[in-house]
């Protein structure tokens, strides 16, 4: 079975080889405040050996002061689709709203809270880090 997505014009589409919806997390830093133009951007990691993308795909490339991110947005309608970094080899950073079941997506972590907007509330229940979130307990909050 599969999971597809695609930007919002429809030039662009994915597959993702996996029979379930991938978790996804919010990150609520400035960098993702500002290339959402949004309060934070919604995320799923996934293995990019099972992401398969037909389309006209942009890339840009964006170093920071500790990685550099491959960033991938649709030639028609520059939505920004997923990215790759070298933190995380081998997995792709999709975003959230592009898939094509985004309704059914249901939020298992909040990272960089230290940014968030004041008018956003996060439940208590799910995990959430002022900064980015250890790996071994990020892994644990995905994964429950």
């Amino acid at each position: 079975m599969t999971i597809e997505g695609g930007c919002r014009c429809g030039a662009v589409r994915y597959e993702i080889a996996q029979d379930d919806l991938p978790p996804i997390y919010a990150c609520h830093c400035h960098i993702c405040q500002r290339a959402t133009g949004s309060a934070f951007s919604v995320q799923a990691l996934v293995r990019e050996d099972r992401l398969s993308v037909t389309g006209p795909i942009v890339v840009r490339e964006i170093t920071t002061e500790d990685r550099v991110s491959i960033q991938r947005f649709c030639g028609e309608c520059y939505a920004r689709v997923y990215n790759t970094n070298s933190v995380r080899p081998g997995i792709a950073v999709v975003r959230g709203g592009t898939l094509d079941r985004s309704e059914e997506l249901a939020c298992k972590a909040h990272i960089f809270t230290a940014y968030k907007q004041a008018w956003v509330t996060l439940p208590l229940e799910v995990p959430q880090w002022p900064e980015a979130a250890p790996t071994d307990e990020f892994v644990a909050a995905l994964t429950r």
